[in-house]
């Protein structure tokens, strides 16, 4: 598979260039995906009449879009395991890149979920950027490098969102073209400066099994120490999900929003999560242990969107994405914790399950949040009961509290060590 692949540079482990890299790479990816989450409905409701056949088909395209990913992030990380994670990384920026420009020119509602598909199944290349990290990345010091790559994600959508809200005022296809010009620039990038980070000797085979969505969900819950982490992870993906599928139509439906208002409420999102995660995770890793972290990360994310839903005026979601500092350190943490408890030759398969867990978290909270809204889509916008969508993530981010609560207690009883990482540089 690597055979026509210029040759890469030798394994990045203990090279700090190589977590630049990498960061610079997931940088110019989320920005891509970034600029197109405001106008994405917009470009949905071109081919529908309604408010609910809106909310119908975006949920539909939105489901598409996860199942793909759900079903293709075990078999990319698995595959990353077996030819390296550089390979397997171009080849999905060269899919994303299709994934937008093939968007950008659907005419009809069956080439926008086709286009979906293949994007949600190259979008599965997250799981292997953060394989990668774990390869150059000794266990103590992960979570503050997942933060790093966490506060790329955030710029990503501090930049990505304002652009596509700009673009798509003017035509709703042109953030398309935009993101598909980025994912070339990305694949330029990749191909010539990324390299490996997979040492030839600690490659495995793919197998089937390996390889299945299913059973690499089992084999994650099987994981020594990860037990209710399971859960705890399921119930905050699908909240976000649930809030990623119904933020833009839940304040255009309340507020009126359009995609620039849009593009810049996900701007104030990203600024947060870019602080947190790239500048505060590793000051806050020095105070409290992750797990403890993590759960202050869940409750300050539950009363955020118990407020969201409360709000009234658009201007009352700007305090609470402020407010809500600590929800951004959740993926990090968790991803740490897992990280440790997994073997270093199946870091790729580990996190390519993590990823097919948000996948499979993806695919079921639409089916849940895109109903709901389309339950309340036309009642008076100070209707406090139009905040359902949100009030169900609070329900989701509380179980998931109470989970990791549990989960936490259950290690301490047990006389086993809560890990403690380490605010190291990258």
């Amino acid at each position: 598979m690597t055979s026509s692949l210029p040759a890469a540079p030798p394994p990045a482990t203990g090279r700090p260039a190589a977590m630049r890299f990498i960061m610079f790479t997931v940088l110019i990816d989320m920005l891509a995906i970034g600029v197109i989450v405001p106008v994405l409905p917009s470009l949905v409701a071109g081919f529908a009449t309604g408010r609910a056949s809106q909310t119908h088909w975006y949920t539909l395209i939105t489901v598409c879009f996860a199942v793909s990913s759900f079903i293709c992030s075990p078999m990319l990380g698995a595959w990353s395991d077996r030819y390296g994670r550089r390979p397997i990384l171009l080849l999905g920026f060269a899919g994303l890149a299709v994934n937008f420009f093939m968007t950008a020119l659907a005419s009809s509602l069956w080439m926008l979920l086709l286009s979906r598909v293949i994007g949600g199944a190259m979008q599965s290349n997250a799981a292997v950027a953060n394989a990668y990290v774990a390869d150059i990345t000794p266990p103590q010091d992960r979570a503050k490098r997942f933060g790093l790559l966490g506060a790329m994600f955030g710029i990503g959508f501090i930049l990505g969102p304002v652009i596509g809200g700009v673009l798509g005022a003017h035509d709703v296809r042109w953030p398309f073209f935009f993101s598909g010009g980025l994912s070339l620039l990305n694949l330029a990038y990749g191909w010539f400066v990324l390299p490996e980070s997979l040492p030839t000797e600690r490659r495995r085979k793919v197998t089937l099994r390996t390889a299945n969505p299913l059973s690499s969900l089992w084999q994650l819950a099987e994981l020594k120490g990860v037990g209710l982490l399971v859960g705890v992870i399921a119930c905050a993906n699908m909240a976000q999900f649930t809030l990623y599928t119904t933020w833009v139509l839940y304040t255009t439906f309340r507020f009126g929003w359009g995609p620039a208002q849009n593009g810049w409420s996900l701007f104030a999102v990203g600024i947060v999560s870019a602080v947190v995660q790239g500048a505060l995770l590793g000051r806050l890793l020095k105070r409290f242990k992750a797990p403890r972290l993590a759960m202050m990360g869940l409750l300050s994310s539950t009363l955020a969107f118990i407020f969201w839903g409360l709000a009234t005026e658009g201007w009352m979601m700007y305090p609470v994405i402020f407010a809500n500092l600590l929800g951004s350190v959740v993926a990090a943490t968790m991803q740490s914790l897992i990280s440790a408890a997994a073997d270093p030759a199946k870091q790729g398969q580990t996190m390519g399950a993590v990823s097919s867990l948000g996948s499979l978290m993806a695919v079921i909270a639409p089916m849940f949040g895109g109903p709901l809204l389309a339950a309340v889509s036309e009642l008076p916008p100070h209707d406090w009961r139009v905040g359902a969508p949100m009030f169900f993530c609070a329900a989701l981010m509380a179980a998931s509290l109470g989970l990791a609560w549990l989960h936490f207690r259950h290690l301490r009883r047990a006389g086993t060590v809560l890990p403690q990482a380490k605010a190291t540089s990258p």
